[in-house]
């Protein structure tokens, strides 16, 4: 800092600050709020400016957010938004298995499933915690260490960037397991990818991959994250160096498939996840958002959320009513299959069954949801 800089600051800054927080700092199990020292393009410390990184932190679980959780969240970003000395926030998770799947099907299913006014309570704060990132007043960059599916890619894509390691998938379940992607997705996919992919995504269930995720313009960023033999290698796994197929199809970042898939695997046996290069990208992109003036950078990441934030204030309460109703019969069966389930039995119901069952007229009933569990005879 220049000396007359500091010389200025010396003399006007004041000795009180108001704090503007609703409560004092308070520490919730699952999620950690930690400032780091921001740096400078040429990755030097830059002196009382720190980046805010805020973590989901319930790995066995996948970084599933529970209710607490979620609790811990709104204050986090209520937390960085207040702190004047954070430039950035980055929003990430412990391990580099999952970003977040999602809400905790655990509690979903022996808590809230068949108890609507619960869950619609539930809902609210989860409509907070989306909002409170949306309305973060500084830039919110989604570090995606793993997975990203489900609710975890919705509060993934109210963040201003992503910035991925290119072995993570992302992708909804909803219709899969009992619900629908109305806690962001639907509002905000066919705003980022457009509408026929949007609708790929929140009906098909299918996951897709880092690579593709980039080219839909999901993400602006990914990096490698497979060492093999001391050397960083893209994800085995999925087509990344060639973009058309016979018939004049997009495939790059598509999933491998027959014996490329095997020696995918095999090669992803062979090697470590590394994420250093995942931070160093995120880092190097937090750098680029201090070198700006701070008023502007916050009005422009301000106008350029709009898009977003006008469709999730549009539906955000319908959504939060059809969510709770819905806890009464599919959601009810579908995240109780998957809490229940496991790799033998399946964690999906039989789903041509259910269809079968309502075809003529079966009424819903504890009976019915009992005969859909993955195992029942």
């Amino acid at each position: 800092m220049k000396e007359t800089t500091q010389r200025v600051i010396d003399q006007t800054a004041p000795k009180h600050l108001v704090d503007h927080n609703l409560v004092p700092e308070t520490v919730v199990p699952g999620v950690i709020y930690e400032k780091r020292p921001a740096r400078n393009l040429q990755g030097e410390v830059v002196p009382g400016l720190y980046n805010a990184w805020i973590w989901l932190d319930n790995p066995k679980q996948y970084n599933s957010y529970t209710t607490d959780m979620v609790k811990g969240l709104i204050l986090a970003f209520r937390a960085a938004s207040c702190a004047r000395d954070v430039a950035t926030v980055v929003f990430t998770a412990v391990g580099d298995k999952a970003f977040c799947t999602g809400g905790n099907t655990k509690e979903y299913a022996e808590y809230y499933a068949g108890n609507p006014q619960e869950y619609r309570q539930y809902m609210r704060l989860f409509n907070d915690m989306v909002s409170a990132i949306l309305g973060c007043d500084k830039p919110v960059v989604c570090r995606v260490n793993g997975m990203r599916i489900g609710g975890g890619q919705e509060i993934g894509m109210a963040a201003d960037f992503t910035v991925a390691q290119d072995l993570a998938n992302f992708g909804q379940a909803g219709p899969k397991h009992g619900s629908a992607a109305i806690g962001g997705a639907t509002d905000f996919l066919p705003v980022m990818i457009g509408c026929e992919q949007a609708m790929v995504s929140g009906t098909l269930c299918e996951p897709f991959s880092a690579h593709k995720a980039y080219r839909l313009g999901i993400s602006s960023q990914i990096v490698p994250a497979l060492k093999v033999d001391g050397k960083f290698v893209a994800n085995p796994l999925v087509i990344t160096d060639r973009y058309l197929d016979e018939f004049g199809r997009i495939i790059h970042g598509e999933f491998k498939t027959g014996d490329e898939l095997a020696a995918g695997k095999e090669l992803l046996k062979r090697g470590e996840i590394d994420l250093s290069l995942l931070d160093e990208a995120v880092e190097k992109l937090c750098a680029k958002l201090i070198s700006t003036f701070p008023e502007c950078l916050t009005k422009s990441f301000e106008e350029l959320r709009k898009p977003k934030l006008d469709a999730w204030n549009r539906n955000k309460e319908n959504s939060r009513a059809w969510l709770a109703l819905n806890m009464m019969n599919e959601a009810r069966t579908g995240f109780r299959a998957f809490n229940e389930g496991n790799k033998d039995t399946s964690r999906e119901i039989e789903f041509t069954d259910l269809r079968q069952a309502l075809a003529v007229g079966t009424p819903w009933t504890p009976e019915l949801i009992e005969s859909l569990m993955p195992g029942a005879k």
